[in-house]
């Protein structure tokens, strides 16, 4: 996972109503639940077929960290996809804002500074942004291709302030994110 990949996750972890379960028993339930299969569980985490029964059945209770961390990333992705869902549907019809630290890059018309440069801004993307952002992801799109999007949003509404300056720049990169958020 990449940047923006991981910043759309943190976003809809903030929409849960119920927080996931606690209790290592209860987690595997869950990812059996959704998996269909301890084989399939076991696949996912990283782990014998035997290890996902014996954490089921409660023999075994403290798994080493690295499980653990793979084992709650697991639940967190599969956690609420209804509450998910409706949250991005609503953000593609009312627009992202997106927080970020990056150093910026132009294409911009001779005679004017080019040099990319670190900026911390806040902007509020409109609705087909979100929505192409979104699409993005589903269909499996990189994190540079997500990172475009993104910046095309940022041209778009910062630096050409939807067409009332800076017309003679034609292109915006993202690099060298230090930071990243979206709220929706």
């Amino acid at each position: 996972m990449g940047e923006i990949d991981d910043a759309i996750e943190r976003a809809d972890r903030e929409a849960f109503t119920r927080q996931p379960p606690k209790t290592l028993q209860a987690r595997i339930n869950f990812l059996i639940k959704q998996l269909k299969t301890t084989k399939a569980v076991a696949a996912e985490i990283g782990v014998s077929q035997r290890s996902v029964e014996r954490y089921r059945k409660g023999e075994r209770k403290h798994p080493p960290k690295g499980i653990a961390a793979r084992i709650d990333d697991a639940v967190r992705r599969r956690w609420q996809p209804q509450v998910r869902k409706r949250r991005r549907k609503q953000a593609a019809t009312t627009g992202i804002t997106v927080e970020t630290r990056a150093r910026f890059g132009y294409t911009a018309p001779i005679g004017t500074t080019d040099d990319g440069r670190f900026r911390r801004l806040t902007v509020r993307l409109p609705a087909h942004y979100a929505q192409r952002l979104f699409d993005a992801r589903d269909a499996g799109a990189s994190d540079q291709q997500m990172r475009q999007i993104i910046a095309e949003g940022f041209k778009d509404i910062y630096f050409q302030d939807g067409g009332n300056r800076a017309m003679g720049l034609s292109d915006v990169t993202l690099n060298d994110i230090d930071y990243l958020d979206l709220d929706y």
